[in-house]
């Protein structure tokens, strides 16, 4: 049987050139995209840098479907 629910996608990319993310930094993020039923799907460490970028799911529906362009 074929899955036929359709995802809507965030990335977002923490850190510098030359500083890492605080983890207290990536755990609030974490924690607020959980509240609002992110699933993080993948982490891409950006080579000869302290930056990472996260990239994260969740169900597209009626009640989930984010606007576009990002908040404030």
């Amino acid at each position: 049987m074929a899955d036929d629910r359709q995802w809507e996608y965030r990335v977002m990319t923490f850190g510098s050139t030359f500083a890492r993310p605080k983890d207290r930094d990536l755990e609030t993020i974490l924690n607020e995209w959980g509240e609002e039923g992110w699933e993080i799907s993948g982490v891409l460490p950006h080579e000869n840098s302290g930056k990472v970028s996260l990239v994260a799911k969740r169900p597209l529906d009626r009640t989930t479907r984010r606007r576009r362009g990002w908040p404030g």
